[in-house]
């Protein structure tokens, strides 16, 4: 039991001297909350071991404390630092200001070496490069091996071959048109006098339309 109360002695007091060092380093009014928020991370203390070490740090003088509605608010003790003057405010304020530029500047600087970083990362490297270079040849190499057998190939049709069926072509469509209209004039004679429809004619006859077999006349 006294081994245990030593250890909890120990932590008690290293967890004050902890919270008394921050609170005059940062120099700034801390809640409880906070403080427990702020080195619970680092330094393992539980926030009833805070509660108490500040009481009692402001209890020994070692610390302020002020109430802000149901609040209570902790802070250094002021009398231990030196008084500031004008001249060292400025000075101050013109270092805070030299320092925000130059995190100004080094943070622009953090995101343009991001993106660089980015973009190396989805690129390829030499190695895949290298590979990809070997595929594109091996591929390059079929097209030109594809492009000599159809070079040297004899079957090729001659401009005078093709113009021969495209001439062709446009005979057998106007001997097309030619016919279907001369079949469909008959049949339209013939359907003046018949007492039923085209479509019951067309069934008895047996004839098939271009249109029932999904034939579209080609244009000359």
């Amino acid at each position: 039991m006294a081994s245990i109360c030593t250890a909890l002695i120990v932590f008690f007091i290293t967890g004050a001297s902890i919270i008394l060092a921050y609170l005059n380093e940062k120099n700034r009014p801390y809640s409880a909350q906070d403080v427990f928020c702020n080195l619970q991370k680092q330094h393992g203390l539980g926030k009833t071991a805070v509660v108490k070490a500040m009481d009692l740090l402001a209890q020994e003088g070692k610390i302020k404390e002020k109430m802000y509605g149901k609040q209570k608010i902790y802070f250094a003790d002021q009398s231990q630092f030196r008084d500031v003057s004008d001249a060292d405010l400025k000075a101050m304020d013109k270092q805070i200001s030299e320092l925000s530029a130059e995190v100004q500047t080094l943070t622009q600087s953090c995101r343009q070496l991001d993106t660089e970083l980015k973009e190396l990362n989805s690129s390829l490297t030499t190695e895949e490069m290298m590979a990809e270079i070997q595929e594109l040849k091996a591929e390059c190499s079929g097209y030109r091996e594809r492009l000599e057998k159809i070079k040297s190939a004899t079957n090729h049709v001659t401009p005078e071959e093709k113009e021969k069926v495209y001439k062709e072509r446009d005979v057998y469509v106007k001997e097309w048109k030619k016919r279907k209209r001369l079949a469909s004039d008959m049949m339209n004679a013939i359907l003046e006098g018949y007492p039923k429809s085209k479509k019951e004619f067309l069934e008895e006859v047996g004839v098939e339309t271009d249109e029932d077999c999904m034939v579209v006349l080609p244009t000359t």
